[in-house]
């Protein structure tokens, strides 16, 4: 499998404090890599980074061969690299549709017709058929969660960065988002996914990063990182 994504050496400091220190991982293509670490490893910063949120003291991003690394966000998506975010964040006054219309005809690029056939199979996907018309304001927490996942579906990325999806959820509902992030993989995409909920991390991810402290601190299959004696000792507290 080719690279879709190359880190190299990327670090970022907020005054003394050292967020991401010198952190370098590939992805590659049609891969669920999963990333791990306790609160304040550097994990959702690593993520502004990636999106472009934030700039990087140091260091260098490569997206299917372009340098990103300075791009800004808007760019970022229109060259195929989308992201959700841990707390929902919706157009309210929008219905549930239109929130994903607007990402596929302004990220993605897609005319009219593209768009409205796009929008109702990312809405079909991720089980937000039966409240499109809904606005999105009034939706309850796991369709905000949902939603959020098909707004960044709708530019219909080739990376899709997942932030936490399956925090505050019942274990049916992690299943269903289990299920949710291999079929967005079917549809060709890579994923690369933060979150707490380690049930999620061993079952559906092919590798794992785990961070500390904003170093990365183990990578490989979830089996070696879970088991690794750094991470049992920063992570787990063994």
């Amino acid at each position: 499998m080719r690279l879709i994504l190359s880190v190299k050496d990327l670090s970022k400091s907020f005054g003394a404090l050292r967020v991401t220190d010198h952190v370098s991982f590939d992805v590659r293509e049609g891969e669920i890599v999963g990333i791990i670490g306790p609160n304040g490893a550097g994990k959702t910063t690593l993520f502004g980074l990636l999106s472009g949120i934030i700039r990087p003291d140091h260091g260098a991003i490569d997206f299917r061969g372009l340098d990103v690394t300075t791009l800004p966000t808007h760019e970022r998506v229109r060259a195929g690299l989308a992201r959700t975010y841990q707390v929902p964040k919706p157009f309210t006054h929008m219905t549930v549709a239109d929130n994903v219309k607007v990402a596929a005809q302004f990220g993605g690029h897609m005319g009219e017709e593209e768009a409205s056939f796009w929008v109702d199979r990312v809405l079909a996907m991720t089980g937000l058929q039966r409240v499109r018309s809904m606005l999105a304001g009034r939706l309850p927490l796991l369709m905000r969660k949902r939603l959020e996942l098909a707004r960044a579906l709708g530019s219909r990325p080739r990376l899709l960065l997942v932030d936490e999806v399956a925090a505050g959820l019942t274990d049916r509902e992690v299943d269903d988002f289990i299920e949710l992030i291999g079929q967005i993989r079917d549809l060709g995409m890579t994923v690369v996914w933060i979150e707490h909920v380690m049930k999620t991390m061993l079952t559906a991810t092919d590798r794992l990063l785990a961070l500390a402290q904003g170093a990365l601190i183990a990578a490989g299959t979830p089996d070696e990182v879970i088991n690794s004696r750094e991470v049992r000792r920063v992570y787990l507290g063994a």
